[in-house]
């Protein structure tokens, strides 16, 4: 029995990550077939070390790091200034808190960064236990950030169900033992994902009722 959702946040409740590819792309003054998505896709949803490294390495003339970051970040806050979330994320969080669900959040991301955003988005209220790279020594796809989710909220990892965009963030929501169910973005999209229950477009494909059932039925047979 489905007790409880856990969601991701960029790239799943509002799509960070899109924004932050073409601050990069315009950072570096390129094209994006200079710089592949499905190449950029494979860092998503981990420690940003990687993906900076990768970025680096693409540019045409030399940037350290430092600059990269502090340049890139005031560009994808800029880009973010009125965020929206994604598709059928409050419909979401709203079904969940009606049917009486606990609901918890795992991002890779810090905690300021997170809890900013669902507080201008007005979500912050839903969620039940939020777990952020603050509060972890490893972020996906190590485990650790669903495994202290459902140690908070009380429950066995299959009686959630996560909800994932990037290939780490699945890796770690499978690796902890929950369900998992696949939302894919713009960026997400060129990934290849493996062991997953469910995958979406958006949370607009299937009312969250519908998902909880075809997860429930698929943990029944197993």
């Amino acid at each position: 029995m489905i007790k409880a959702v856990v969601f991701d946040f960029d790239g799943l409740i509002i799509d960070t990550e899109y924004a932050l590819y073409e601050s990069f792309c315009e950072l570096l003054d390129m094209s994006p077939r200079e710089m592949p998505i499905k190449e950029y896709a494979t860092y998503i949803g981990t420690d940003s070390g990687d993906l900076y490294e990768f970025i680096r390495t693409k540019s045409r003339d030399p940037i350290s790091i430092e600059e990269l970051i502090k340049k890139s970040h005031a560009l994808h806050k800029g880009k973010l200034e009125e965020p929206v979330s994604r598709d059928g994320v409050t419909e979401y969080l709203e079904g969940a808190k009606k049917a009486g669900l606990k609901i918890g959040l795992a991002s890779s991301s810090n905690r300021e960064w997170v809890e900013t955003f669902l507080d201008k988005l007005s979500l912050l209220h839903y969620f039940d236990s939020i777990q952020t790279a603050d509060d972890v020594e490893k972020v996906k796809p190590d485990p650790a950030l669903y495994q202290n989710v459902i140690s908070r909220l009380g429950i066995n990892p299959s009686e959630a169900i996560a909800f994932e965009d990037s290939l780490n963030g699945s890796k770690a929501a499978i690796a902890a033992g929950l369900n998992c169910v696949i939302v894919t973005n713009r960026i997400t999209e060129h990934l290849t994902f493996e062991g997953f229950d469910l995958m979406l477009t958006s949370m607009k494909d299937r009312n969250l009722s519908d998902v909880i059932k075809v997860v429930g039925e698929s943990v029944g047979k197993g």
